[in-house]
């Protein structure tokens, strides 16, 4: 499985919905909505700064991870992005590969 950061901003709708339903039931919710796509939420949190929640998860591919921000900004409560995360190991790994790449103007 691969790990992935999801955060999100709540839209209007979605703070309306925040409000009515609370944050332990928008976790749960969230949580249900990973393992049912075969994952794991690793943690949940809600902050004030650039965005209104952070959710670090194991999903079992670029696959569902798209399909899940997909479908909950097409809910339209949330603003959502995903990001992969890398280990040290993988970022190790991924430097080992050679990659030959002229930049712009050389």
């Amino acid at each position: 499985m691969a790990k992935f950061l999801l955060t999100s901003t709540y839209t209007v709708e979605g703070l309306n919905g925040l409000r009515q339903d609370g944050g332990t039931k928008r976790a749960e919710v969230i949580r249900a909505l990973i393992e049912n796509s075969g994952g794991q939420m690793e943690a949940m949190y809600f902050g004030f700064g650039q965005y209104d929640t952070y959710v670090v998860c194991d999903l079992p591919d670029h696959t569902t991870a798209a399909a899940l921000a997909v479908t909950i900004r097409a809910a339209r409560g949330l603003d959502t992005r995903i990001s992969p995360l890398l280990t040290a190991e993988e970022v190790d790994e991924a430097l080992r590969i050679h990659v030959a790449y002229q930049p712009p103007g050389a």
